[in-house]
């Protein structure tokens, strides 16, 4: 893991997660995917471009999802992301349909959501990596304790922000977070497998704003572009 960028306020955070017995299993068992030959997405620099994308000071909406893309070339560290000029997975296809649904904004034609990032979303999977072809292969292995310290982290700061929960390994996060202080918009996972099932018509988007300014935030600023 040391070739893994990480942004400042976020090492100096998790430093003591970082040494926990738990998380060095976690690595060694990394490890060993990457000794048997395993191809292991997103690339190991961009493991934690989430986290590396918004510092912790600069999150005031999370967006968890399941775990990595597992397809050639998808996943880039940024849950439901993909790189510009990669083709648009089924999910991030139905969030873009429920993002013009909601704000009435265009579908971009790219399936970079690094804009969001840069305005305060932190782009967060509940397993941070996974093996090619494989959904949920890299599932109980130390990740869920890890996205459990982070939702915990910033779940303890005074300032209200608001949790995008899609999918029942997201929504299990719900009980890390103060709900007296923060906002929680739950919803099935966007997959074309549930997301006929409460994802569509759900306006997380719109509701996540208007939970920020009725406690006194700055709404967020949801434009990806064309």
């Amino acid at each position: 893991m040391a070739e893994v960028k990480l942004e400042e306020s976020w090492r100096t955070r998790l430093e003591p997660t970082f040494q926990t017995e738990w998380f060095q299993k976690l690595r060694a068992f990394l490890k060993e995917e990457m000794a048997a030959g395993a191809t292991i997405y997103p690339p190991g620099p961009r493991i934690f471009a989430a986290l590396d994308s918004t510092p912790f000071d600069k999150v005031r909406a999370v967006v968890l999802g399941q775990d990595p893309y597992h397809g050639p070339g998808q996943a880039h560290g940024l849950s439901f992301s993909v790189p510009a000029g990669i083709p648009k997975p089924p999910s991030l296809v139905n969030i873009h349909t429920e993002y013009n649904t909601d704000l009435g904004f265009p579908i971009p034609k790219h399936g970079s959501l690094e804009p969001w990032s840069k305005n305060g979303v932190l782009l967060l999977n509940t397993c941070l990596t996974v093996r090619a072809g494989q959904p949920l292969s890299h599932q109980n292995q130390g990740w869920e304790k890890f996205t459990d310290r982070i939702v915990e982290l910033l779940a303890a700061r005074p300032e209200p922000m608001v949790f995008i929960l899609w999918g029942l390994s997201a929504r299990k996060k719900t009980e890390r977070v103060n709900l007296s202080r923060h906002g929680v918009i739950a919803s099935v996972h966007p997959s074309p497998l549930s997301s006929y099932r409460g994802f569509f018509g759900s306006k997380p988007f719109s509701k996540a704003n208007d939970f920020l300014v009725k406690a006194g935030q700055p709404p967020i600023d949801w434009r990806l572009g064309e």
